[in-house]
């Protein structure tokens, strides 16, 4: 079997590429490195979601685990009872991914994603005599009712009533559909809810983060002061302000950091954040007297600086946001409650507050088919990279890498302005295409 863990798990069409028989012999092999006992069991809204969860439970019960199933659950409350009861977990989830995907998180005792090492480890121990013999038989444990109010007076107790504030949830059809809204509602925000009727197939079709237009419709037309869209798992958020636009990760981080600088708790003055960070992100952090770190993609990358750091907030361009001192992992609902009691505490819109917390570079984001991964595309294309940044004259950045979960190298250019950004993308994304493609 070909699949490998790539940034977040490992992830596939459904039901032909990530089989059921695939997904047993994982959890066979997980069970093995992580150990035996209570292993608590999520997923999302998608239709092969309980058929891929019953072949995880045989494997990990072959394993010798004792599968505990929560149901459709996010990510992030899967991760906080993983932390609360002390075991690991695995989530079934291919997060912003169309319906037709699905694939596996999972995670360690106490909730975190795994290390690479592990990782390799589980891969190592994946015997593919155990693909195609699926074990049966194996009953599995339903978790107390009680794990999502528990999940949901814990979001309660970290946050401040929201009293007066009208806003819309985008829930994209997915893990979120139940929690959030009862959330906000719990803290006496005004709340609308759209895209909250999963049916199997339509977790984040045209809504969710990556899929905002509706929500922006949304707001306008309740009139708003706030909406958020949540991904399918439930772990990124991006907001819309009451004028309709689109406030994005990197804005949301740079807020949360003042936020927790107002209380008092942004330890050693210092986010993180990844390399597709916007360099006005920077620039802004640099201008308010707060350190930047930078990790490469992905938000366990984003969590073992935060750990290794002792620092208290990060999160990814593309929502992930982790609190490490409130959570293992991106959250959000957490982080959506955050941004709400932002807004609402400061008495501002938030289209005043993104605007003033930092100025965004143009940014061209071009991703590039090819035929087979090269991690190392930056190293191979480095004569090209420089002379690409020649171009910018110092002012902006070019990334270069390959998709930790897809067959693409994607290129990320940011310019001081938007056309010699899309110049220089188009160049380098045809350079990409001609070697590699």
């Amino acid at each position: 079997m070909s699949l490998k863990f790539g940034t977040d798990g490992v992830r596939a069409e459904a039901l032909t590429i990530l089989t059921t028989d695939y997904v047993a012999a994982l959890g066979r092999a997980a069970a093995q490195v992580l150990g035996g006992g209570a292993w608590l069991i999520g997923r999302d809204t998608r239709e092969s979601g309980a058929a891929l969860e019953a072949a995880l439970v045989a494997g990990l019960a072959a394993g010798g685990a004792q599968p505990v199933s929560l149901g459709v659950v996010p990510t992030p409350m899967l991760a906080w009872l993983a932390e609360q009861h002390g075991c690991p977990a695995a989530m079934i989830t291919a997060s912003h991914n169309p319906w037709r995907d699905n694939g596996v998180k999972i995670l360690a005792s106490g909730g975190t994603k795994l290390p690479d090492a592990v990782e390799r480890a589980i891969e190592a121990v994946l015997d593919p005599a155990h693909i195609g013999v699926f074990v049966d038989g194996h009953d599995v444990v339903a978790a107390h009712s009680n794990e999502t109010d528990r999940y949901l007076q814990h979001l309660l107790g970290l946050t401040v009533r929201l009293d007066g504030l009208s806003i819309v949830l985008d829930c994209a059809n997915g893990a979120m559909t139940q929690v959030a809204p009862a959330a906000f509602r719990a803290l006496g925000a005004d709340v609308s809810v759209i895209h909250d009727q999963p049916n199997g197939r339509n977790i984040n079709d045209l809504c969710g983060a990556t899929h905002t237009e509706s929500l922006s419709a949304a707001v306008l037309s309740a009139g708003a002061s706030i909406g958020l869209a949540f991904d399918g798992d439930g772990d990124r958020v991006i907001a819309v302000d009451h004028l309709g636009c689109v406030v994005d990760g990197d804005r949301l981080i740079a807020l949360a950091a003042l936020l927790l600088r107002e209380e008092g708790r942004l330890h050693h003055n210092t986010v993180v954040v990844t390399v597709m960070s916007n360099i006005g992100f920077h620039k802004a952090m640099a201008a308010a007297g707060i350190e930047v770190v930078t990790t490469a993609v992905g938000d366990r990358y984003v969590l073992e600086a935060l750990d290794a750091g002792g620092f208290s907030v990060g999160g990814e361009q593309s929502g992930h946001i982790i609190y490490r001192d409130l959570a293992t992992t991106g959250d959000g609902l957490l982080a959506g409650l955050r941004l709400a009691q932002f807004v609402h505490g400061h008495h501002r819109s938030l289209a005043a507050l993104a605007a003033e917390v930092m100025t965004s570079y143009p940014q061209v984001l071009v991703n590039v088919k090819v035929a087979q991964r090269h991690p190392d595309v930056a190293a191979e294309l480095g004569a090209e990279i420089a002379a690409a940044e020649q171009r910018l004259k110092g002012d902006g950045r070019i990334l270069v890498r390959a998709s930790g979960t897809e067959p693409l190298i994607r290129v990320m250019v940011e310019a001081a302005t938007d056309e010699l950004a899309r110049t220089v993308a188009d160049d380098l994304a045809a350079t990409v295409l001609s070697r590699f493609g």
